[in-house]
């Protein structure tokens, strides 16, 4: 291990020891529940263990950890709404007929739908709603153009560029 591997460890349990508590306590009254904030607290000081920020160049580290924790939050709710809808819609589409996904697929699945939606959502508005219109919705480019007041070659634009740029994100994991 290097020394600068040493100085984050050390900077990481400095940090952990002196807000740690502090954390546990805002995740607890952001989220109503002890043992989902005990949970967030952990995965926030995991992440802040793992990235490439500059620790000692942190001057407000409250600030600096809700701003983790937060994120971590709006992650979790997006897993839990991709997650809602992927079970609505199997039922939707397989109704009680159908063995329910096995934990193992729907993780794996959640984990998937959740990055494309990460994706999705880094695009700008109209190519996002142009790629959703076309491959989800199966409208036509006309169609998609009528919807965004755009021409139908602005919307092969739109798709295309989404398709790249997912692309491109996906090549960077």
């Amino acid at each position: 291990m290097g020394a600068t591997s040493y100085l984050k460890r050390d900077l990481v349990a400095v940090l952990y020891s002196d807000h740690h508590g502090w954390l546990l306590g805002w995740l607890r009254k952001k989220l109503g529940c002890s043992q989902r904030a005990a949970d967030m607290a952990h995965d926030t000081f995991v992440r802040v263990l793992t990235s490439s920020s500059d620790l000692q160049g942190v001057r407000e580290p409250r600030a600096f950890l809700t701003t983790i924790a937060g994120r971590l939050i709006i992650d979790d709710a997006r897993r839990k709404k991709v997650e809602q809808a992927y079970l609505e819609t199997w039922m939707a589409l397989y109704g009680d007929c159908a063995s329910a996904p096995s934990s193992e697929e729907l993780v794996t699945v959640v984990e998937l739908l959740t990055e494309v939606a990460g994706w999705l959502e880094s695009l700008p508005e109209k190519p996002r709603q142009a790629f959703i219109m076309s491959r989800l919705d199966g409208l036509s480019h006309a169609e998609i153009g009528e919807r965004l007041g755009v021409s139908v070659s602005m919307v092969k634009k739109y798709v295309a560029q989404a398709l790249l740029h997912c692309l491109a994100l996906n090549e960077t994991d």
